[in-house]
């Protein structure tokens, strides 16, 4: 199933048009929390389809009866564009189990590249809820590597994709790739692809914008 936050107006369409502002990308802390908001709110909307139980809690004046989650989920996220959004995410779910993951684009002369992934840092993920979180989704390959990667760690029961922005092409190989139950849960779907694999009209490259370039 796909979720398509950018099919209805609310303030989150604000937070998505300001990681796309030209001018505005040039406060990194706004870009940095622009993408932490976008996270909790992708978040808070992923927490309605998750497992409750009911449980009694003791308040000063009596007992309410309250649903809290049946289990925590297990927050992935790709080094290092990931991490406001895991942060978002992180304050949704406090309690959540967390695994990071370095995947990267290596460029060659003639303009191609691989994805890599080089690290992983991940407790057991079998039989849990798992949210991946990358702000853009391009091709999907990086998505589907670290997937991949993370089976080393567990069978998961239910897959959650988060990003702030995907191409279609990206969403329809990651669905082609991925359990079929896996969820999207999308700031903004972009129809066009350049040659080099960059989105179009997209925001650019979120990892040098949150975090400054690298060489």
């Amino acid at each position: 199933m796909i979720h398509n936050l950018s099919s209805e107006s609310s303030i989150f369409q604000q937070y998505i048009a300001e990681i796309r502002d030209a001018e505005i990308q040039k406060d990194p802390l706004r870009f940095r929390t622009n993408l932490e908001r976008i996270g909790a709110v992708l978040g808070y909307e992923l927490s309605k389809t998750l497992d409750y139980n009911s449980s009694e809690i003791t308040t000063p004046l009596g007992v309410a009866q309250c649903e809290m989650l049946s289990q925590q989920p297990v927050i992935a996220s790709i080094l290092r564009a990931g991490l406001p959004m895991h942060n978002g995410l992180l304050s949704v779910f406090d309690r959540a189990e967390n695994a990071f993951i370095s995947a990267y684009r290596k460029h060659f002369k003639n303009g191609d590249f691989d994805v890599h992934v080089e690290y992983l840092a991940s407790p057991s993920i079998d039989g849990k809820t798992i949210v991946l979180a990358d702000p853009m989704m391009a091709t999907g390959s990086s998505m589907v590597l670290v997937y991949k990667s993370l089976l080393e760690k567990g069978t998961p029961k239910k897959v959650h994709i988060v990003c702030a922005i995907a191409s279609q092409e990206a969403v329809d190989y990651v669905k082609s790739k991925l359990p079929k139950q896996t969820e999207f849960w999308l700031g903004a779907i972009d129809e066009e692809l350049t040659a080099q694999s960059y989105i179009v009209p997209g925001l650019g490259d979120a990892g040098d914008l949150a975090f400054g370039g690298k060489s």
